[in-house]
């Protein structure tokens, strides 16, 4: 693997103590939280990206891998080549581990120009070299023509490129960006999110970035990893992330979804699962009835998982509803009381209150441990 971090552990002072689960520790805000035996491999070329909640450490990552922050344990590696190990007492200082950086605030120099920023960091290059490489990181980004402007002649989408094509200029062997599109609107951090991994693969660069916009995520990345509380609860495909969560947190976090109860049985072609919606059956990947005391389980649905059908034999009451332009998303009770979540099309308008027909139409059956409060 290209970057290779291996249980490491950042103690900040006064940073609340782990807690007794493995891996898991507390943060108590912006600069007291802790990571605690973090692992993850990324391959030469590939896109990584952090998503968790405020606070669980996905910063403090990066800055351990620039530098940034010195490692209480484990150690962090490039190509092979060790940038820090806490029993060894090594300590990279970012300027020789050859590592880029693009922050949410862009950080550009108001009193250059565009190409005078860009080419920031390579006053050790020849004039001809420089300006090469300047007009080559202004072709990728699209900004060729803005090469004499300034800063704040240009709109925040430009002023962010500008400092992706800065951070790639001196061809860094890992780029890591800490929610570079935070301050924008919606629509432009879309629009750029599909930009800036199309840079990053005509680069070749191999990057991580930090969000906590899931669709980012699933939009930019080749690998997803979701922290909670210092911890990496699942490093995958997005794909996988979504359709096969490791954890009951990361089933809980991505995603509208709800967990249902529900019992294995075992049929004819394998397992089935009974749930309040019908009988479940996924044979490649659903737990057996042994995994689970007397069968019982919690059942993960998702709101694509639940199928407006006023033909169905199930029907739900619709408690809240949230217009979204192409779908509403409802929220439904059942006669028996427990709650699902369905995204209906938008022209499907039915008032809170209404009792509307529902099925399940679920291709991965993801099934955990129940608890007394899944229903609540």
């Amino acid at each position: 693997m290209f970057l290779a971090l291996d249980q490491i552990g950042l103690r900040y002072p006064g940073a609340a103590q782990p807690h007794l689960q493995p891996h898991a520790s507390a943060a108590a805000g912006p600069r007291r939280g802790a990571v605690e035996a973090l692992s993850l491999n990324l391959a030469k070329g590939q896109i990584g990206v952090l998503i968790g909640p405020s606070g669980c450490g996905k910063t403090s990552v990066l800055r351990c891998i620039a530098g940034l922050e010195r490692l209480h344990s484990g150690r962090i590696s490039i190509a092979g080549e060790l940038l820090a190990d806490a029993n060894q007492g090594l300590h990279l200082n970012p300027e020789e581990r050859r590592i880029g950086m693009v922050f949410q605030d862009y950080a550009l120099f108001p009193h250059l120009s565009v190409a005078d920023n860009i080419g920031f960091g390579l006053r050790h290059l020849s004039r001809p070299t420089r300006t090469a490489r300047i007009n080559e990181m202004l072709d990728l980004v699209g900004l060729a023509h803005a090469a004499k402007r300034a800063p704040h002649q240009l709109s925040g989408g430009q002023q962010q490129r500008v400092a992706l094509a800065r951070a790639l200029a001196p061809a860094p062997r890992l780029l890591l960006l800490d929610e570079p599109f935070s301050s924008l609107d919606v629509d432009l951090r879309e629009h750029l999110s599909q930009e800036l991994r199309a840079i990053l693969k005509a680069s070749g660069t191999t990057a991580l970035f930090v969000t906590h916009d899931q669709a980012e995520a699933f939009a930019i990345g080749d690998v997803v990893g979701v922290m909670n509380r210092g911890s990496l609860e699942q490093w995958d495909a997005p794909y996988s992330v979504y359709h096969r969560p490791a954890t009951r947190f990361v089933a809980d976090f991505i995603g509208h979804s709800v967990f249902t109860p529900g019992r294995i049985v075992q049929g004819e072609q394998g397992p089935v699962v009974l749930t309040p919606v019908g009988s479940l059956m996924d044979a490649e990947a659903c737990a057996l009835a042994s995994a689970f005391p007397g069968g019982l389980c919690d059942v993960l649905l998702r709101a694509d998982d639940i199928i407006h059908d006023d033909l169905a034999p199930v029907k739900a009451q619709i408690e809240r509803k949230v217009f979204r332009g192409a779908d509403f998303l409802y929220t439904l009770r059942l006669g028996s009381g427990d709650r699902l979540m369905a995204h209906v099309p938008s022209h499907h308008d039915h008032h809170v209150g209404e009792w509307i027909g529902i099925r399940a139409d679920v291709d991965h059956v993801v099934t955990f441990a129940k608890q007394a409060s899944s229903t609540d």
